[in-house]
């Protein structure tokens, strides 16, 4: 009799049912499916092994949020057991479940002093969509309405739903959907390398800040809500703003009494080597979006940290906030949470990135700058930044952006990297828990990526 098990699908196999069914996010789907689907299949610590038993060293650490490594069998059993036990409610209804209520406890201990409180959503794109919300419930409360603009930057990225796309300052995303949508405005970017020109990176800094307290008086002061910003932009490319930058803007925000918001979804829970962007960068938000690292990617999940001063307009009085999600705290993903916390807290993660990690990376990827095609290298905490350029003296662009970033990453895949481009500016976000000797061999592959695709460039026109 014939065995009537079905034969295992083929990296060929998988790439057909990609084709007929599977839309990708942020993706021409034309060329994709001309080249045919990377296809991963398992992991482990800081590995990805795909369908042809290929391994790639994850230097992005998925998208930002596999903080933990993979294969973490203490996230899994949390799910696992959650699930036996209550494996969904909702909390409307003047409802909530132990594992909601744990870990807003938790992430009440593990953030600044004025956040007591956190409204949870499924992603980071939806917490910025509630920070749209919340801000502008704020002013109503305290009988400012006209206070409805959020300044934004240029550049920045904060999800792709339509108020996340709108806060953020991608040209790309604003010329599909018609946004921005109104009520929000963008100024500079804390750019040095691209944006600096002559002035030293402290000049710059204070130049970039100020921008803001020009468009507050541009504006208007009484029509200004919030100011929000990454502690370092990442989907932006990993933009690390002068140290003159964030004290500036706390002062400007301080003067005019608008609330700041940071968003922490990519810097949080010790990409920087300390638990929040913030905390490093000392400054104090109102409003705090988290997601990614929160349960280091394993189950989807995030959230808003409201900070007092804001959550006192929702106390106060009898007002109901018209605002929430089906899988706002879902049980199992923050059962998953609260353990992926307690292993940072436990293990002590955050103090390695602080005081081993960060900087090894930081003494290895400077040593990338010696290369040809090296203008800038950059890293803080566990982020780093490389920008490829035509001519290292004049800090000189490529004439088609993108186009040599785009050959650079493909190059890193084939190579065993991961390393994702923006523009020509090659990035990574290794997991946290990544040692010496992983980001020595990050270092060694991202070298060799990069004498590769130099020959590319020297072969072709670019």
């Amino acid at each position: 009799m014939k065995s009537t098990t079905p034969a295992p699908r083929t990296t060929a196999d998988w790439q057909d049912i990609d084709r007929a069914h599977y839309l990708h996010p942020f993706t021409d789907h034309a060329a994709l499916y001309r080249r045919g689907t990377r296809v991963i299949t398992r992991a482990a610590g800081i590995y990805l092994y795909d369908s042809d038993g290929g391994q790639l060293l994850d230097g992005m650490a998925g998208l930002w949020c596999v903080n933990l490594g993979y294969g973490r069998r203490e996230l899994a059993q949390a799910a696992y057991e959650q699930m036996l036990q209550l494996p969904y409610y909702n909390s409307f209804f003047q409802t909530a479940h132990p594992p909601a209520l744990e870990l807003a406890r938790l992430l009440g201990e593990v953030t600044a002093p004025q956040f007591n409180r956190v409204f949870f959503t499924g992603s980071g794109s939806e917490a910025n969509d509630t920070v749209m919300r919340l801000v502008r419930f704020y002013w109503q409360a305290l009988g400012k309405p006209e206070r409805s603009i959020i300044i934004s930057r240029h550049n920045a990225y904060h999800g792709s739903t339509m108020a996340g796309a709108s806060l953020g300052g991608m040209k790309p995303m604003h010329g599909q959907g018609g946004l921005p949508i109104p009520g929000i405005v963008h100024i500079r970017q804390p750019y040095w390398y691209g944006e600096g020109g002559d002035l030293s990176p402290d000049e710059f800094g204070l130049v970039a800040a100020r921008a803001l307290e020009e468009k507050i008086l541009e504006l208007g002061p009484d029509k200004v809500a919030a100011f929000i910003a990454e502690p370092v932009q990442g989907a932006g490319g990993v933009i690390i703003p002068p140290r003159t930058y964030w004290p500036e803007i706390q002062r400007i925000v301080d003067r005019y009494g608008i609330l700041l918001v940071v968003d922490e979804v990519i810097c949080g829970f010790g990409r920087t080597g300390a638990w929040f962007g913030s905390d490093y960068y000392g400054v104090r938000p109102d409003l705090m979006p988290i997601a990614k690292g929160m349960s280091s990617g394993y189950l989807p999940i995030g959230g808003l940290m409201v900070g007092d001063r804001v959550a006192a307009a929702l106390l106060d009085e009898d007002r109901e906030f018209h605002h929430g999600f089906t899988y706002s705290g879902h049980p199992a993903a923050c059962a998953v949470a609260c353990t992926a916390i307690n292993i940072l807290r436990n293990e002590r993660i955050v103090e390695h990135v602080r005081d081993v990690a960060a900087p090894r990376l930081a003494q290895r990827w400077a040593e990338l700058a010696d290369h040809p095609l090296v203008g800038e290298t950059r890293t803080l905490g566990l982020l780093g930044a490389i920008e490829l350029v035509r001519d290292k003296a004049r800090r000189q662009f490529f004439r088609d952006p993108g186009k040599v970033g785009t050959l650079c990453r493909d190059v890193c895949f084939e190579n065993g990297l991961v390393m994702r481009a923006v523009r020509d500016t090659m990035i990574v976000s290794p997991p946290l828990i990544i040692t010496p000797e992983e980001i020595d061999e990050l270092a060694a592959r991202a070298r060799r990526c990069l004498d590769l695709a130099s020959d590319a460039v020297r072969r072709g026109d670019y």
